[in-house]
């Protein structure tokens, strides 16, 4: 009888093989935010020293949120890094896959100097991308730079949705980051909807519809 199978670590494989290809350096792209029915979307693009790698990256999604915050310091103090956001209006006007792709356009865009090479999380690669780049599916738990940039990506779109929290409470912002909760489907239905809505989002589109 055998035991539950690890999860396997990230590592600096993917970034590795690209390097012994001819990349001087590689940068690790991921996007948070998706899901919610508020607020924007947010990408992060890291580029690790290979040297300086800090201890413990990890997909965002299994780290505590006083953990993301300690290694979202030492990934700013290590690194370079990037990021950038696709607005609500974007969201609506482009849907939400299109608009995750423009703001990981525009995080990779922000490094300055740009990278060689990029390691986009997910099966599909945003158009018009700024250098080569290789989707890569799961990312965020096999490469150590994209999980990197899931750590900042996550940690950014928090703050954000913080700040919101404090400008419209009691839709549960600051702890369900804009995702369709029970909470604040309800606050939907007795507060109302807010500039920073989703219009094009299923439950908000049909709140819309039936106040018409």
């Amino acid at each position: 009888m055998t035991g539950p199978r690890l999860r396997p670590l990230a590592d600096y494989t993917l970034e590795s093989a690209l390097i012994a290809q001819g990349a001087g350096t590689v940068a690790g792209v991921d996007e948070v935010g998706r899901g919610p029915l508020a607020g924007p979307v947010t990408a992060a693009a890291v580029v690790l020293d290979p040297a300086c790698i800090p201890e413990g990256l990890a997909d965002s999604k299994t780290l505590t949120a006083a953990r993301r915050e300690s290694l979202a310091q030492a990934i700013k103090a290590t690194s370079r890094w990037a990021v950038a956001h696709a607005s609500v209006a974007e969201i609506d006007a482009l849907n939400i896959l299109q608009a995750s792709h423009l703001a990981m356009r525009r995080a990779l865009a922000a490094l300055v100097p740009l990278p060689d090479a990029a390691l986009i999380d997910g099966n599909r690669l945003p158009a018009d991308l700024p250098c080569p780049a290789q989707a890569v599916v799961k990312g965020d738990a096999r490469c150590l730079s994209v999980a990197a940039a899931s750590i900042l990506a996550k940690v950014a779109r928090d703050a954000v949705m913080d700040d919101l929290a404090r400008q419209h409470p009691g839709y549960g912002w600051e702890r369900n980051a804009g995702y369709p909760t029970a909470q604040h489907r309800q606050a939907l239905k007795t507060q109302g909807i807010t500039a920073h809505h989703r219009r094009s989002f299923a439950p908000v589109r049909e709140m819309l519809h039936e106040e018409r």
